[in-house]
């Protein structure tokens, strides 16, 4: 019988699933994701989790809960750098550790870290030293490797294409799509965020299909190319130091500069430390470009879909009524 490898439904799921089932799978290990996220997942997440943590992390506790009993380890690697300048939240450094000494009950936790500053071929190292544990063939857990990168290559492809990451998801395994919105199409918005908020349908408030509703074509971070990002490094002093948080910020100073879209919306955690320094700068920058419109939206377990809706509403309303304006003048 094959082992089982169970994979939270969230945080690093958004950007590295595909990769990462794909790995397991040549090595014959089966992965068992948890659900997509619910209210009992966010309760039970809530239950157990610190009660200052941010949202993400309230619901990868619950997501972890989920998996126990189902699978015989649970894949929560320490990723620290990945491109050699920035490094994840704290959240995820410390996040194996939070895990492992919070619910009892849990099958072994691989928690190998991976952090690209340390030594040449890093995640190389990283991926063979996970692959152990289940094959004694270094060729097929080399082999297991190169066609994981490339799995990630054509699922990052897909989602810069406009594809979603659960329809790239759906197109790698030769399903079909989920079948595009009718109706027009007047305004385009740049949705920015980290992926575990604005993909996560539940703690998002289904934010990107409210938008697509009201007649908004969406633009989130998956979708902005790095030659994107690096010329907007630029404009801005020094990085961040965190990935998603420099990556978001540097796609903001991007579309306030070009332009390409009709608003930008920062969706945000409530208690998420890097994002205030984010939401801040990026308030500063739209004020130096009033032309397009930018607003914050900050969610937490307590988040209610129908305040949620109705901001969207006014924002677009308002923003529709500003782009007739000037094209009437």
């Amino acid at each position: 019988m094959a082992a089982k490898v169970g994979i939270p439904r969230t945080l690093f799921y958004y950007v590295y699933y595909p990769m990462i089932e794909t790995f397991f799978k040549e090595l014959g290990v089966e992965t068992v994701t948890s659900h997509k996220t619910s209210r009992k997942i966010l309760d039970d997440g809530v239950r157990e989790a610190l009660a200052d943590a941010c949202v993400p992390v309230k619901v990868f506790f619950g997501h972890v809960q989920a998996l126990k009993g189902k699978v015989d380890f649970l894949f929560i690697p320490r990723v620290v750098c990945l491109n050699g300048k920035t490094i994840y939240c704290p959240k995820f450094l410390g996040l194996p550790d939070m895990i492992k000494h919070s619910l009892d009950g849990l099958p072994e936790v691989i928690d190998t870290r991976i952090d690209v500053r340390d030594e040449r071929f890093a995640i190389w190292k990283a991926f063979y030293s996970i692959g152990r544990r289940f094959s004694n063939s270094k060729t097929k857990i080399l082999v297991a490797y190169l066609k994981a990168k490339k799995t990630l290559k054509k699922y990052q492809k897909l989602m810069l294409e406009g594809l979603t990451p659960e329809e790239a998801m759906l197109a790698l395994q030769h399903k079909k799509q989920r079948a595009p919105k009718t109706g027009s199409i007047s305004l385009r918005f740049a949705v920015l965020g980290y992926p575990y908020i604005v993909h996560d349908n539940y703690i998002s408030v289904n934010m990107l299909d409210k938008l697509k509703s009201l007649g908004v074509e969406v633009i989130t971070l998956e979708q902005v190319p790095m030659r994107w990002i690096n010329k907007a490094k630029l404009k801005i002093p020094k990085d961040m130091f965190w990935t998603f948080s420099d990556r978001v910020l540097k796609s903001s100073y991007h579309f306030f500069e070009n332009g390409g879209v009709d608003g930008i919306i920062h969706l945000t955690a409530f208690g998420c430390g890097p994002d205030s320094m984010v939401d801040k700068y990026m308030e500063l920058k739209s004020k130096e470009h009033p032309q397009i419109p930018f607003m914050s939206i900050t969610i937490d377990e307590h988040s209610g879909e129908a305040g949620m809706f109705t901001r969207l509403e006014a924002f677009v309303d308002m923003v529709r009524r500003k782009k007739e304006a000037m094209a009437d003048a």
